[in-house]
């Protein structure tokens, strides 16, 4: 699975996975209209040079903004999955903040049921994927999770980093699969939840001699930088 390039090159990097027969990981976030953008910053200011966040505008006024180093826009997820077809699995990791559950989640299956091509839901918001898991449990969702170290995670409870870096949120969100950090592997706590038939994917691998370590604990990985 090759994680997707700067948001300025991102149909030449999808069409690049493609060709090479290669899964695509990508972000999304939702438009000030409900629209799903993919999009992976905060903020629009690295990549457009505009202010404020993809929320603050609307589909049309962000697929107007020039994406910095390219002739590009900012694409949706349904000009996105048109692009890739049927030609390679799609991780659509949902950027969904917590106590926004519903919205994004709504448009992204909206989205799906016109697709016809392999994809999955991912993310780090465990409460999306319960989103998906009591309403349409047939999308193959995958939560990604890592160390949760304090630095990388201030704005979380102490108490929340503990559960979260033991996978204790894993019964919230009830996936099909855990996509772990490599700050987190190996793990016995993951290696538990493979024997008991819960695949792993390990991110984000950029040195084949990462994934040589990893692999007797892993399943797959999301990499970039070589070829896997």
């Amino acid at each position: 699975m090759e994680q997707g390039r700067p948001a300025g090159e991102l149909a030449g990097a999808f069409e690049l996975a493609c060709e090479a027969g290669y899964g695509i990981e990508l972000d999304v976030q939702l438009s000030s209209d409900g629209e799903a953008m993919v999009f992976h910053d905060s903020r629009l200011t690295r990549m457009t040079g505009q202010d404020g966040r993809i929320a603050d505008h609307t589909a049309a006024d962000l697929g107007a903004m020039a994406l910095a180093g390219s002739e590009e826009s900012i694409p949706t997820l349904a000009d996105t999955l048109a692009l890739v077809g049927h030609r390679a699995m799609v991780h659509i990791e949902l950027k969904t903040a917590y106590g926004e559950v519903g919205p994004l989640e709504q448009r992204v299956h909206d989205v799906l049921l016109d697709h016809n091509g392999p994809t999955a839901v991912i993310g780090f918001n465990p409460y999306s994927h319960a989103w998906f898991a009591d309403r349409h449990p047939q999308v193959l969702r995958g939560l990604d999770s890592h160390a949760y170290r304090a630095a990388d995670s201030a704005r979380m409870a102490p108490e929340q980093r503990k559960s979260y870096a033991r996978l204790e949120h894993v019964a919230i969100a009830r996936p099909h699969f855990l996509a772990l950090g490599l700050d987190m592997l190996p793990s016995e706590r993951a290696d538990q939840y493979r024997r008991e038939g819960m695949p792993i994917v390990a991110w984000t691998v950029r040195q084949p001699t990462e994934w040589d370590k990893l692999k007797g604990h892993c399943d797959n990985l999301i990499f970039e930088g070589f070829a896997a």
